[in-house]
């Protein structure tokens, strides 16, 4: 983990810049389709819902949610993904959700800098490095 400071802009950046958002998008969809099989079961995204740790935490301390909650929300939150409603995510599903949340995350931030404390692997670690990769140019 690290503290960065990023803006709506930085995320909006990156996800408009299609070759880096794309090529992070195409890496984590390979990473969490354990078995190659091209689509991405509940199984293989609730690893990822449950890596976010958004809803067992409370401004980083550890909460003890119900466990039906957590299956609604995690539930919820693959039909989302899963555009066509066959049970099963492929990648262009993957791509155009996670869009569609970093869009959304980049509005709610709005265009003054914050503070984030980021994960190394992260979507939004990403978008903090590349737009730090194009001011050192």
């Amino acid at each position: 983990m690290s503290v960065e400071v990023l803006d709506g802009a930085t995320i909006v950046s990156f996800v408009e810049d299609e070759e880096a958002f794309n090529g992070l998008i195409h890496d984590r969809f390979s990473n969490l389709d354990t078995n190659h099989d091209g689509f991405l079961s509940y199984a293989e995204m609730l690893k990822e819902f449950q890596s976010l740790r958004v809803f067992e935490t409370h401004f980083g301390i550890d909460v003890k949610r119900d466990p039906d909650e957590l299956a609604h929300v995690y539930d919820s939150l693959f039909v989302k993904f899963d555009h066509d409603a066959n049970g099963a995510v492929d990648l262009e599903e993957f791509r155009k959700e996670t869009k569609q949340m970093m869009l959304a995350m980049a509005n709610g931030l709005g265009f003054l800098p914050v503070q984030m404390v980021l994960e190394e692997d992260s979507f939004l670690k990403k978008a903090v490095e590349r737009e730090a990769m194009k001011m050192d140019a």
